[in-house]
């Protein structure tokens, strides 16, 4: 069964950094993409980042680009956000999801499976 855990969420104020961590278990196909998406209050989820299992492509969101990088270990079947620069903005749940296809989707829809979230609050 696939569980994904994401950690690393918490309070930090505008401008400082967080890297967030998603732990996979219970896969080992190597054809998959992990992705980050996050939902603020009243608002949709959105595609954050998403990386392919072999580390390239990468794609991110234009909100992000050039502050949040994401990376993988994949001995360790895990993924991070790497995230800089934040402003109040990226207050938000994030969630890291898989999706069983080699090629990178912007749509949740397209992922199979998600973790629980991960809470980050940025304050100004």
């Amino acid at each position: 069964q696939v569980q994904l855990v994401e950690s690393g969420g918490g309070l930090v104020q505008a401008g400082d950094s967080l890297t967030l961590s998603c732990a996979g278990s219970g896969y080992g196909f190597s054809d998959y993409v992990m992705g980050w998406f996050r939902q603020a209050p009243g608002k949709e989820r959105e595609f954050v980042a998403a990386i392919t299992w072999s580390g390239r492509p990468t794609s991110y969101a234009d909100s992000v680009k050039g502050r949040f990088t994401i990376s993988r270990d994949t001995a360790q079947n895990t993924v991070y956000l790497h995230m800089n620069s934040l402003k109040p903005e990226d207050t938000a749940v994030y969630y890291c999801a898989l999706r069983w296809y080699a090629s990178i989707a912007l749509n949740s829809g397209a992922y199979d499976y998600w973790g629980q979230g991960t809470a980050v609050t940025v304050s100004s």
